[in-house]
């Protein structure tokens, strides 16, 4: 289990999300694409979002205090629109 954490025009949020392995940064993008477009991420539900809404945005991976994984996608610049 890891947590994806999104920013997307102005707004962050956070997301579980269940990954068996390391995945790639166009994987992390892709799975966000969906997860936005379904719904999946809460106050940032796009319907129309284009696939490649996330291609600019900066993969960081961080260990928690748990060792818990977190990924954070986000624009080049914190809390940017796209």
């Amino acid at each position: 289990m890891a947590t994806l954490n999104i920013t997307l025009d102005g707004y962050s949020a956070d997301v579980p999300v269940e990954l068996e392995r390391h995945i790639s940064d166009a994987d992390v993008r892709r799975i966000a694409v969906e997860l936005v477009r379904s719904g999946g991420v809460p106050g940032l539900h796009r319907f129309q979002l284009h696939d490649e809404a996330f291609q600019h945005y900066v993969v960081d991976r961080f260990r928690g205090t748990h060792g818990e994984e977190r990924i954070y996608l986000r624009p080049k610049v914190p809390f940017g629109a796209c």
